[in-house]
């Protein structure tokens, strides 16, 4: 008799956008208010008026945050940001957030207020309100819930899908500094775990660590985009890495994209610190992840309006979509740019996101 065997398809073979594209299979939205779905940083919902853009995220102990290092009134605070960020990338305004957590026994209700005072201090400064949520144990750890909701006008909405060629390529704002930060937590980490009478050695690195632990959403360039009557025509913001987030662009787009090597921004101290730990420190910034800058496309008639943005770099261009993604290097030769950033699904279980 012939053995009989189940086969079951792991979802590492997928990644996590294939997952999210196969479960999302037989879906279909029928409600006339429901305007976008699943496929960008946030859902859109009519609401009178406006567009309300709905985001939800997930931070899962072990697996996106190591409390080893990661301070609770930090975490709180970017637990946050980090669904902000996916409200400004749609060109809206974030208003309200709700927070539902799940703990394990470990936890005191004074570790909690830690929790929530960068919950608290998050609010305060994007101006949004805390509007409910949901509080339930867990067998191990601290998983983290946080849904983002905010407006925008119609004629305001910014999705992944308005790019065309021509378009000029811009981000906000120097990218690789979260991934080296997360490189300096791990590397003390370890040292710890072999001598746990050693002192870190965290000195001169607070540019790096901030921009790991305590991320900004960019708000003030939706507020200049807005003041200046400066609308992109598709954007995003880099939580995968730029070359990931690149190529969402380029696939809802139907485009193609050209990055100058020479013209992504990064800090000298990401510089140093990338060539400290052997890393090229253009691959940290194309593939690191965790930066929460805007990568944003505009038309070549606001290529002035542009010029006057403060922070904002232009790296790139839209091109057609048979030409791919390409990186212009330095030294004047055209690579294929291939999107190596956080996967979700990865089978290490050390694995940042």
């Amino acid at each position: 008799m012939e053995e009989f065997k189940n086969t079951f398809t792991d979802v590492n073979e997928m990644g996590e956008f294939g997952l999210i594209d196969h479960l999302m299979e037989g879906f279909e939205c029928k409600k006339e208010s429901t305007v976008k779905g699943v496929g960008d940083d946030a859902a859109v919902i009519k609401a009178g008026d406006e567009y309300m853009v709905v985001s939800t995220d997930l931070l899962v102990e072990g697996i996106h945050f190591d409390l080893m290092y990661s301070p609770l009134k930090h975490l709180g605070y970017k637990a946050v940001v980090v669904n902000l960020s996916d409200i400004y990338a749609m060109n809206g305004r974030a208003e309200q957030i709700t927070v539902s957590i799940a703990l394990s026994s470990k936890f005191s209700v004074e570790a909690l207020d830690e929790l929530y005072a960068g919950i608290r201090e998050a609010c305060r400064i994007y101006n949004v309100d805390l509007v409910g949520g949901d509080t339930t144990s867990s067998p191990k750890g601290l998983t983290i819930s946080v849904t983002a909701i905010g407006r925008v006008s119609p004629n305001d909405i910014t999705y992944r899908s308005g790019a065309k060629k021509g378009d000029i390529l811009c981000i906000t704002g120097d990218l690789g500094a979260a991934y080296l930060g997360l490189q300096i937590l791990e590397r003390e980490k370890q040292l710890y775990m072999s001598n746990p009478g050693i002192q870190p050695d965290l000195e001169n690195q607070k540019y790096l660590l901030e921009r790991q632990l305590k991320p900004e959403a960019q708000k003030h360039s939706v507020e200049f985009f807005k003041k200046n009557g400066l609308k992109p025509t598709a954007m995003i913001d880099i939580s995968d890495g730029l070359a990931s987030d690149l190529m969402h662009i380029c696939k809802a787009s139907g485009v193609g994209a050209y990055v100058e090597e020479g013209k992504i921004p990064i800090k000298d101290e990401a510089q140093l610190m990338a060539i400290k730990f052997k890393l090229d420190p253009v691959t940290t910034a194309l593939n690191g992840g965790e930066d929460y800058e805007l990568l944003f496309t505009v038309d070549e008639k606001d290529l002035e309006k542009i010029r006057f943005m403060p922070g904002v770099y232009i790296i790139g261009e839209i091109t057609d979509e048979e030409e791919g993604l390409k990186l212009h290097t330095t030294g004047g030769n055209i690579h294929p740019l291939k999107a190596q950033g956080w996967k979700h699904f990865e089978k290490n279980e050390d694995s940042q996101n």
